[in-house]
């Protein structure tokens, strides 16, 4: 319990302190790009949950973001774990990857537009086609980088099909794979605000575009503040599932360390 205090002191500690500095510093500002902190978190209440916006905004912005991100999972994992299996696939494909790997999906916004229109079609996409590659990448060396010992076990005991894959290959490359989600992540809450920046009339990061045109910077700021927070529930959601699903693996690791 005294270590769980710790912990939530000192997650807390810095931003109360920037806070803080912030509230303090911007009082009294009359610079319109720069406003006071005090009308900033006015903005937040009355435009995100005091108005439509939460609807209008924020949960279609959710929505994309879940699409998205879940595409890039379900096939990255997938092929990754294909590509990582077969050598000579892998080999063959791996300057084709890189290649794609190295294209800014900013950039593919005009593209996707001729092909998925201006609706939410292309903004999964977008969000899609930059999140998969981390995801994809580090299974291809999670399989790759698997156990020869296990490997070597399960051939002489003829494990194949499914309970191959669930029981040796799944969870060797399992931290890889958790390293590349959590890269994904951040990719595609960036993608989220950068594609709802183009051809949109929903979203946080239309809402945020057009409060700047407008000079609206207590909206603009309130914006990123959000984004922000955003940005931290869902990394401590998913250190929630990782640390669930990846609990022997932090076991094995500690019981090693103590061995030393």
């Amino acid at each position: 319990m005294v270590t769980a205090i710790k912990r939530v002191v000192l997650f807390l500690a810095l931003p109360t302190v920037l806070l803080v500095a912030w509230w303090f510093g911007s009082a009294g500002s009359t610079k319109y790009q720069a406003p006071p902190l005090e009308k900033i978190f006015a903005a937040f209440g009355d435009q995100w949950f005091k108005s439509d916006a939460l609807t209008k905004d924020v949960l279609p912005s959710l929505l994309r973001l879940a699409e998205g991100y879940a595409l890039a999972l379900v096939i990255g994992i997938g092929l990754g774990i294909v590509i990582g299996s077969i050598r000579w696939l892998r080999s063959t494909l791996e300057p084709v990857l890189e290649f794609l790997r190295a294209i800014p999906p900013p950039v593919l916004v005009p593209v996707v537009v001729l092909f998925a229109g201006i609706h939410d079609t292309m903004k999964v996409i977008v969000i899609l086609a930059g999140c998969v590659w981390p995801v994809l990448l580090n299974t291809v060396e999670g399989v790759r980088g698997a156990d020869e010992v296990l490997v070597d076990t399960g051939r002489s005991y003829r494990i194949g099909g499914w309970l191959r894959l669930r029981k040796l290959v799944l969870p060797g490359a399992a931290p890889q794979i958790f390293t590349g989600a959590r890269q994904s992540l951040a990719i595609a809450i960036i993608l989220m605000v950068i594609s709802e920046m183009f051809y949109a009339d929903s979203g946080m990061g239309h809402t945020i575009v057009e409060a700047g045109r407008e000079f609206n910077y207590s909206l603009v700021w309130s914006g990123v503040l959000l984004l922000g927070l955003l940005g931290v529930l869902l990394s401590l959601l998913f250190w929630l599932v990782e640390s669930r699903a990846l609990r022997w693996y932090y076991g094995f690791r500690a019981a090693e360390r103590r061995s030393r």
